[in-house]
């Protein structure tokens, strides 16, 4: 009976190996994306701002998004807790216990924006609109003491804040890493 059994399962086995290499052919199984459904997961954001969307958000706007959809994880003036510390940690990046936070290590300013579309709030990512991602975006640099409290940013603004860690990176000399 243990045989039947073990050549039972293993002609199960290859009876599905057999289909999923077959579901792995180019013949006829699948289909080409359609634009639409390209254009909703090409949302990426270069560090330069390009492909930032249109739309604005206010610091004080931020503040209240920050406490509706951010606060729980983050803390209420972005000090950490169940998600990241996004503020504080300015001039650590050198020392032997560095604080790695949007204000002391991230280089660019657009790459926040994008992170927090993606990604944010953890329970509903994508699911903030853009002027919700550009006012919590304003929120956060403004706790950082990197935009002023009455800023306002949009895809022109947002691209031209700059970040005190943006040209401390060092390049990879690699000739096949660009």
């Amino acid at each position: 009976m243990r045989w039947r059994e073990t050549c039972g399962i293993l002609a199960i086995l290859l009876c599905a190996s057999a289909s999923a290499a077959r579901a792995q052919t180019p013949y006829g199984i699948g289909r080409p994306a359609t634009a639409e459904e390209i254009a909703g997961w090409n949302i990426d954001i270069g560090r330069d701002g390009s492909n930032l969307p249109q739309g604005s958000g206010s610091v004080s706007q931020g503040r209240e998004v920050f406490a509706q959809q951010c606060a729980s994880c983050h803390g209420d003036k972005g000090e950490g807790g169940i998600g990241d510390r996004l503020v504080g940690g300015q001039g650590t990046i050198g020392t032997a216990k560095p604080v790695r936070t949007v204000g002391s290590y991230w280089p660019y300013a657009p790459t926040l924006f994008d992170y927090i579309r993606r990604a944010m709030p953890q329970n509903a990512p994508q699911s903030l609109s853009n002027e919700d991602v550009y006012a919590v975006s304003a929120y956060i640099l403004n706790l950082n003491g990197l935009v002023r409290d009455d800023a306002v940013l949009d895809a022109k603004s947002l691209a031209a804040v700059k970040m005190p860690n943006r040209d401390k990176f060092v390049g990879d000399a690699r000739p096949d890493v660009r």
